[in-house]
């Protein structure tokens, strides 16, 4: 007994060393990507750029966030993107038909009751999950595909625009200089991260992701906590449905499609394990500036976007063949 108390600080110190590696890591490869950009890029240092930026990463930012919660508990959430999509789709659809006589009340109550569809969808993989026993991944592509086709069918393959100014605010309003989009993605990235570092609740997910047998054998459980990391995820796959609807004042299924796989690179370069148990929400953060900092700095440089996803799958690449040898060890 003795032996395992004194084995748990040390841990607890190779774990803290871990992540302050991982930050340093992320924070590295983010100064280093704009000093180099600055050099190479015309007008890349500017309050415009930055402010683009800005713009730009709260969509990405909070799909990987919603993808970050169920690689660390050892599966994934391939359905992500189109539950950002039934989200916005079921917003817009309140905002114009049902709640439209209600004024400016109409937009937080169809907020209300998108983030509710968000959390359904993700509720139900979690109890597939967790009562079913089936992989996450079987699941998550047959909600994924599920929610395609009915997305499809609602709109018969168009979409919804045309939202009020006040939800328009939204997505190009900003807030001490700062733009709300980004203002949205800090706040859900600080509860995401205060979730997982300072509650029961997260402890347990990091449990689960690295040992599902151990966790239900120490009275976890195993069960609940699968269904509230995908219904969290479904929540955040949700807001950030809200932020694409709000930037680009409409809607439509497959919206950000390609956004999906990108998820999964972000949190693996910041540090996820692709088998559970680690991941950290600030190196994904930094993690995600990076690349939208490379992707901008491309942009300016009269680059292909094209060319800068290839730039980002080279940087998984290169990540995961120098991280390996320690996620095996782990």
């Amino acid at each position: 007994m003795n032996k395992r108390l004194n084995k748990q600080p040390s841990t607890a110190r190779l774990r803290l060393g871990g992540d302050t590696i991982e930050v340093i890591a992320m924070t590295a490869l983010l100064i280093g990507s704009i000093g180099l950009f600055s050099l190479l890029a015309p007008g890349f240092l500017t309050a415009t750029n930055f402010g683009s930026m800005s713009m730009q990463l709260p969509e990405l930012g909070l799909l990987s966030l919603a993808m970050l919660l169920p690689i660390i508990s050892g599966g994934l959430n391939l359905s992500v993107t189109f539950t950002a999509n039934i989200t916005g789709l079921m917003t817009a659809w309140l905002v114009q038909g049902l709640l439209a006589g209600m004024g400016i009340l109409s937009v937080p109550m169809a907020i209300i009751a998108g983030l509710a569809v968000g959390a359904a969808a993700g509720f139900l993989i979690g109890v597939i999950v967790a009562y079913v026993g089936a992989h996450p991944i079987l699941v998550s592509l047959g909600a994924m595909i599920f929610l395609q086709g009915v997305g499809e069918f609602l709109t018969r393959g168009g979409g919804i625009s045309g939202m009020p100014e006040v939800f328009q605010t939204i997505g190009s309003g900003s807030f001490l200089g700062i733009p709300i989009p980004m203002l949205i993605f800090l706040a859900a990235a600080a509860g995401l991260m205060y979730i997982m570092h300072f509650t029961r609740t997260g402890f347990s997910i990091y449990m689960l992701g690295s040992n599902p047998r151990a966790t239900e054998y120490s009275g976890v459980n195993v069960k609940r906590v699968l269904i509230t990391v995908y219904t969290i995820s479904g929540i955040l796959a949700g807001l950030a449905g809200m932020v694409m609807l709000a930037r680009f004042n409409s809607v439509r299924v497959g919206h950000g499609e390609s956004y999906l796989l990108i998820t999964v690179l972000a949190c693996f370069l910041a540090g996820a394990n692709p088998f559970g148990g680690f991941g950290r929400v600030l190196p994904l953060v930094l993690g995600l500036m990076s690349l939208q900092v490379i992707a901008s700095g491309m942009n300016l440089m009269g680059a292909s976007q094209h060319l800068a996803t290839a730039v980002w799958g080279a940087f998984l690449i290169i990540v995961m063949a120098l991280r390996m040898p320690f996620i095996k060890q782990s």
